[in-house]
Parts: structure tokens; sequence; C-alpha cells
């Protein structure tokens, strides 16, 4: 293995949110347990990133940053060779995190009273980005057949052409449910939006993150001239190599019109440049750390396919949901029969195990947890110990037992 997988960093005392959370819930957690709840990944940050970052601190001042030629090149180039498809300069809009990138697009695209669908299970910020600024949240939930998640083309085609509707919310992939969307259902997609002429606002933060087998298509890879105009698709390089805190992410918007809307909106919530970390982190990421992705992708493939062993089908019957994209499992554990507050007590106290519910993903997410298990494989094998040990325990099965009140 050519990079370090195994390393765990030591996040205590940074004031990592998870960590933290964790910490404040139990101040006693053992030494071997990792939060596997909040995105962000448990690895060390690729060398070249940190080399980059070491020679801004060594080199300059760190004042007012604008994005360089250089660091536009990057993207595109990224886009290029990685998806297969070459936006322009002029579409790439720079913003803190792809959730204030969004608050934005809500903010330009629409209006108060406005109607903006999601599809939920889905990332609870797309929820708060809509309600938080007025406008009104319309779902058109995810349909699960057994294992495996789709779109409601019939039902979004009839929210899609309400005269209340203006905009959806995408995520592609999607967290937490894992599809990689097909070039079909995203062309489908792309179509229904543009029949009922709503914007098409698509959160492809997890693009990098896709399993070997499967293949992600950028919206605006499929869509015409026309369509495009009406689209903003949001990635970050972030979730691929753990570098939220730089707080950094590109908006590409195709349309002019749009575009300077965005922009506007952007400006009046009092936000310009990115800090100067967040342009060597990205250049550096995107020229020098592919292949640390690549090897990134297989270790993450093996701590799937370690949970998958380890819990479908096992411990009451938990089911393990496909991993199409992402580094987050999404398991069914509703054959225990529990309210999602007692289960989560549970697995905590029991098990010390610290994910996020599905019920912050809204409808249909109740009966899940998700797992983060983008951590050195042992760190995830000590984690599923800890439940496969704690499940069947007296004290275990008392605390299932007590979710009727018996």
């Amino acid at each position: 293995m050519e990079h370090d997988f195994t390393t765990l960093p030591d996040r205590r005392g940074t004031g990592s949110s998870k960590w933290e959370a964790m910490l404040a819930d139990n101040p006693d957690v053992a030494d071997d347990v990792i939060p596997l709840s909040v995105a962000d990944m448990e690895f060390l940050t690729p060398t070249p990133i940190k080399a980059a970052l070491h020679r801004l601190i060594d080199a300059t001042a760190l004042g007012y940053t604008d994005p360089t030629d250089g660091f536009y090149d990057a993207c595109i180039s990224w886009q290029e060779r990685r998806h297969g498809w070459k936006p322009e300069k002029e579409w790439v809009v720079t913003s803190p995190g792809v959730v204030p990138a969004l608050y934005t697009a809500v903010r330009a695209c629409t209006n108060p009273g406005d109607g903006i669908i999601i599809q939920p299970p889905v990332y609870y910020p797309f929820s708060t980005a809509i309600e938080k600024t007025g406008r009104m949240l319309v779902e058109n939930p995810l349909v699960c057949d057994g294992t495996s998640w789709r779109m409601d083309f019939e039902g979004l085609e009839t929210l899609a052409h309400d005269a209340r509707t203006k905009a959806i919310i995408v995520c592609s992939p999607h967290n937490p449910v894992g599809r990689v969307w097909t070039e079909e259902e995203l062309a489908r997609l792309i179509a229904i939006c543009s029949d009922a002429g709503i914007y098409l606002l698509c959160d492809e933060i997890h693009n990098d993150l896709i399993m070997p087998g499967h293949m992600h298509r950028t919206l605006l890879s499929l869509a015409s001239t026309d369509q495009a105009r009406h689209i903003i698709v949001f990635t970050s390089c972030s979730k691929t190599f753990s570098l939220a805190g730089t707080q950094g992410s590109v908006a590409y918007i195709p349309g002019d019109g749009l575009r300077s809307a965005y922009k506007a909106a952007y400006e009046a919530q009092g936000l310009f440049q990115l800090n100067a970390f967040a342009y060597p982190a990205l250049i550096a990421a995107y020229n020098e750390c592919e292949g640390w992705l690549d090897e990134l992708i297989g270790i993450l493939m093996r701590n799937y396919t370690l949970l998958e062993d380890r819990l479908d089908g096992r411990l009451g019957g938990l089911s393990v949901h496909p991993l199409e994209g992402t580094y987050l499992a999404w398991v069914d554990f509703s054959a225990w029969g529990m309210d999602c507050r007692l289960r989560e007590r549970l697995l905590r106290t029991h098990a010390q195990l610290y994910l996020d519910s599905g019920a912050l993903f809204g409808t249909g997410g109740a009966s899940f947890e998700r797992f983060n298990i983008a951590c050195p494989t042992w760190a995830l094998e000590a984690a599923l110990a800890r439940l496969e040990g704690a499940y069947g325990t007296d004290a275990f099965e008392e605390a299932r037992k007590g979710r009727n009140g018996s």
C-alpha cells in the first residue's frame, strides 16, 4: 500500500464536530472508539495537501485571496479527467461550502413561499435550506424496493408541474442511500424539470467516491445547452480528501442569467472570497492526489464488504443496503422493532457505537442507521466487534425489551 490508511489521526481536543459530540455524550469512551457519524474521514491528510499548506504559511501573508488561473485549471482538469466533461472557466463559482452555496441558490432561484422539491431520505440541510429561507418544502420520497432505492418519477412529474413548485434539490450520488443514479435516471430527471420549467439544483459532493462497477455522470454532461441554463451543480474536494475544515466548494453554473443572480445572492449574504487555505488545498488535491483517491476507493470497498459480511442478515436481521457511491453505508434496523431514539441510546450505551440516525434524513429514514466507513479497517473491525459482543447479552436484551415498556 503506497499511502497510509492505517494510522488514525488524533482528533481529540481539536474541536472536531463529531469527536466533540461523542465525547460530550461519553467523556470516558474507550481509546479505540471512533465516531462513525458525520461525513468526514478518519484518515491522515494526503501529504501533497499538507505540503501545499505549509508552503503557503511559510511563503506569504494570509491576506484576502482570490482564485488564481491555477485554481480554475485544477477544477476544470479534474472534471475532465475523472468525470468526462469540461466546464468553461466562467461557470466556476466559489463558495465556503456546498451548504452555504445551496442557501445561495435557493435565494437566487426562488422567492419566499415557493415550493422546492426534495427526495427523502436525504441530506438534512436540504430541508433546512428550504424552511429557513421561507420556502415551502415539497417531498417526493424515494421508493425502496427491498434494498434497492429509486426515484418516484410519476410523483415527481405531478409535483414539478404544480404552479407553486419552482425548484428541486437532488443528491447525486445520493446521501444517505448510496445510489449512483444511472444516465437514464438522470436524463429523465432533467427532462421532467425542463418540461416543468423548474430549476434543478444538484449536490454532487460525493461524485468522486464511486464504488467499482458504477459510473457517476454529472447532470451538466447530460443536459442540452437550453436545459443547462436552469441547472446548478455543486461540488467540493472536501468529501473526497476530507478537507471540510478548509471551507471551499465550487458551483458550476452555465446559465449567464442564473450565474449573475447567484452571485448577487451570494454577496447579499455578506460572502466574498474563500479563506486563503482553500485554494492551495484544492489545487494540490486535484493535481497531486489522484493516486491517493484511487487507493482510498479500494479501502472503502474493503470496509463495506467487511460491514456487509458481519451485519447483513445477522444480529437479529439487520439489512445492509448496496453501496454504489459515497463512504456512507445505509443499514436497516427495522427488524429490531425499536423507536429510533431508543435504538440510538442502546447502540451508544452497550456498543459504544456513534452513528448518524436515519431519522435525521427525513421520511423513510427512521428505521436506518448511517455508518461512516471512511476509517482504518481495524477501527471499523473494532466497532463491529463491539456491536457483536453487545448483541444478545442480558443487559442488551433487557434494554431491547424496554422498547415496549415491558
